[in-house]
């Protein structure tokens, strides 16, 4: 089974991810951590991907959908797998389409997001970034939540309840 998750930075995405991943015995793949890592090496890709980061853009669509692309084409997610951070919009759709089964969309105010986010204190993580972050969400990120809702396959939870709640809702979702 493939799982996408989706929701605003600090819906609990990550969180809510890894734990369905180990519930389900899948692999869990979040975009943002391949950035990070790729962020960290010394090549012109991983440089070019850490001052974005630093700026708080996003990575091209081209490169996110290549990455991702090949990351699926492991023998390790054929059996299926959690994503969460791809795709950000319509576009990374149309270059690359992992064919989810399911996605799951946990909805949180805006102001429940700042408030998770500055207190995990990242360095990414400054008011300003976090809310330039939410406004290319909402335009750019929530129009994929149409689009899955009209192939059938989007749920709407409520992200702002405790992980443990959010998780067992996830898993009977799954399950039902």
């Amino acid at each position: 089974m493939k799982i996408f998750l989706i929701g605003p930075q600090g819906s609990g995405k990550s969180t809510q991810s890894k734990l369905l991943a180990e519930y389900l015995n899948l692999p869990f793949i979040e975009t943002g951590e391949i950035f990070r890592e790729l962020s960290t090496e010394e090549s012109e890709l991983g440089k070019k991907v850490g001052a974005l980061l630093q700026e708080g853009k996003f990575i091209p669509d081209d490169i996110t959908s290549e990455l991702v692309k090949h990351k699926l084409s492991d023998s390790q997610y054929q059996g299926g797998f959690v994503m969460n951070g791809y795709p950000r919009n319509l576009n990374q759709i149309k270059l690359f389409d992992p064919g989810f089964d399911k996605a799951f969309y946990l909805k949180v105010s805006d102001d429940e997001v700042i408030n998770r986010l500055l207190k995990r204190a990242r360095e990414d993580d400054t008011r300003e970034l976090i809310e330039k972050r939410l406004s290319d969400y909402h335009n750019l990120t929530e129009p994929i939540l149409e689009h899955y809702q009209k192939i059938g396959i989007l749920e709407e939870i409520d992200g702002a309840g405790a992980v443990e709640e959010i998780q067992q809702v996830l898993r009977g979702k799954v399950n039902g």
